[in-house]
């Protein structure tokens, strides 16, 4: 749209993810439940990584190891979950009820909460920032979106300090750079 205004929005980068990566995982086929839990993993997952890569999960990593190393003796003794891939990341789930579900510290998510969570960071915005990563979502076939769709999230994502001084911090999301980032 040449001349329309390029709405931007002062938001935290996690919650911007979780929406996103759900949208691409409802034009994967996932009904909208299923896809707000795995896009609130994808999230959850990238958040850690970075938090490791800035150094700020050190301390919480070593109290953990322990129970990390009982958990991951246990499930090696158990099923494995299956796992459905995502913008990069490979996100464990189980069925309940008959509903797909990302795993939330070996339980299925809640697509309540996750949703939630979304409503609350997005607020008034959340309609107008779904319609524009929809519409980016729709200019590629599924497994292309897929494949490059942590690109698309890396191109319009909101800008905020690095390292440590930019966790948790609000940047502006600018519609205009979701709707151009395909091309």
């Amino acid at each position: 749209m040449a001349g329309a205004k390029h709405e931007t929005i002062k938001v935290n980068r996690a919650p911007v993810l979780t929406l996103w990566a759900a949208v691409v995982a409802e034009r994967l086929g996932h009904d909208r439940d299923a896809a707000i839990t795995l896009g609130r993993a994808v999230a959850g997952s990238s958040a850690r990584v970075k938090a490791r890569a800035i150094g700020i999960t050190e301390a919480a990593e070593e109290a953990g190891d322990l129970r990390d190393e009982a958990r991951r003796q246990r499930a090696a003794r158990e099923p494995q979950p299956r796992a459905v891939h995502l913008l990069g990341r490979d996100v464990p789930v189980v069925e309940e009820g008959g509903a797909l579900r990302a795993l939330d510290h070996d339980r299925p998510a809640s697509p309540r909460a996750a949703a939630g969570y979304v409503e609350r960071a997005f607020g008034e915005h959340l309609a107008a920032v779904r319609t524009a990563m929809e519409e980016l979502a729709g200019s590629l076939e599924p497994a292309e979106l897929n494949r490059v769709g942590f690109r698309f999230y890396e191109h319009f994502r909101p800008e905020v300090p690095a390292g440590a001084r930019g966790w948790g911090a609000k940047g502006a999301l600018d519609l205009g750079r979701i709707r151009s980032a395909g091309g």
